[in-house]
């Protein structure tokens, strides 16, 4: 199962407004029931520079990537990071995980 990226302003604003918040100790999930599965990550600048920014996407992805697979719904996905010193692949797949299945999104 492979996701879409949400990449247009249109999407990203009806996730936002229509969407369901669920909060966690590391980042914020905004959800929404959609077609397809579909992600994006919104990291601004107050999380450093563009390096940090950047390795924080990647985390992110990679931990819903390997998440994606126990999906039993379709949604749309907004994740947003809490800003913090150190960011780690663990802490996000563990409240990743937590959030979905906190949210009954996920089997596992």
């Amino acid at each position: 199962m492979k996701y879409r990226k949400v990449k247009k302003k249109k999407d990203f604003r009806k996730i936002l407004s229509t969407g369901k918040r669920a909060y966690g100790a590391t980042l914020t999930v905004v959800y929404l029931p959609s077609a397809e599965t579909a992600m994006a990550v919104c990291v601004g600048k107050k999380y450093g520079k563009s390096v940090q920014r950047n390795r924080v996407k990647r985390l992110l992805r990679e931990a819903f990537r390997t998440l994606e697979a126990s999906l039993k719904t379709e949604c749309s996905f907004l994740l947003i990071p809490r800003v913090a010193e150190e960011y780690s692949f663990a802490a996000f797949k563990r409240d990743l995980g937590g959030i979905l299945k906190r949210e009954k999104l996920t089997d596992a």
